[in-house]
């Protein structure tokens, strides 16, 4: 059964950093795309970025390039976000989900889904 738990949110200021974790548990990670996302409310869920199973393949969403970093360790079936410079408008729940390649970085292309792990950005 694919299990996949979000860890890492918080209260931090603008210019903050955070390191988001996403356990996953039920396959083996390495054959999967990954991929977070975020919904803020009254927002769609959104793309943030994406790693591909074939050559670790990443994908950011043009609001977080160059400040966030994902990345995995499959020794530990754990993917993570990194988070720096992070903007008010950061501030959303954000999601881990998995699925099968190839997908695009899009909610309606990945199955199974973390809780979420709420991430505010305030001074």
């Amino acid at each position: 059964q694919v299990q996949l738990v979000e860890s890492g949110g918080g209260l931090v200021q603008p210019g903050g950093s955070l390191r988001l974790s996403c356990a996953a548990s039920g396959f083996t990670l390495d054959d999967y795309d990954i991929g977070w996302f975020r919904q803020a409310p009254g927002k769609e869920r959104e793309g943030v970025s994406c790693i591909s199973s074939l050559d670790d393949i990443t994908y950011y969403d043009v609001s977080v390039k160059g400040r966030f970093t994902i990345s995995r360790d499959n020794d530990q079936n754990t993917v993570y976000l990194q988070m720096n410079s992070l903007k008010p408008e950061d501030t959303a729940v954000y999601y881990c989900a998995t699925d099968l390649g190839p997908t695009r970085c899009h909610p309606g292309d990945f199955a199974s889904w973390g809780q979420g792990t709420q991430v505010t950005v305030s001074s």
